[in-house]
């Protein structure tokens, strides 16, 4: 497989991770500030920052990394919480 069409794969990965957490949380089949919901969101937009930053779509890569951060602030006052 080259480097191209694994990126690529990687994108639509993210892309349906991404969709199918907001399916989840929209369906009320699960929180939004759960860990799998936001398990889903950083998994997702983390293979997102790698597709984007190969491809140079730096306007996705800003909110696929503000995407990572707001699910791990959320986790971690989720944790820290209890």
């Amino acid at each position: 497989m080259n480097q191209q069409v694994l990126i690529d794969t990687m994108g639509w990965i993210g892309t349906a991770l991404i969709l199918l957490a907001y399916l989840l949380v929209s369906l009320k089949k699960v929180a939004g500030d759960s860990v799998l919901y936001q398990g889903l969101n950083i998994t997702a937009s983390v293979l997102l920052v790698i597709n984007t930053l190969f491809w140079h779509a730096y306007p996705s890569l800003v909110v696929n990394a503000a995407w990572i951060v707001i699910g791990l602030v959320t986790l971690g006052r989720k944790r820290f919480s209890k």
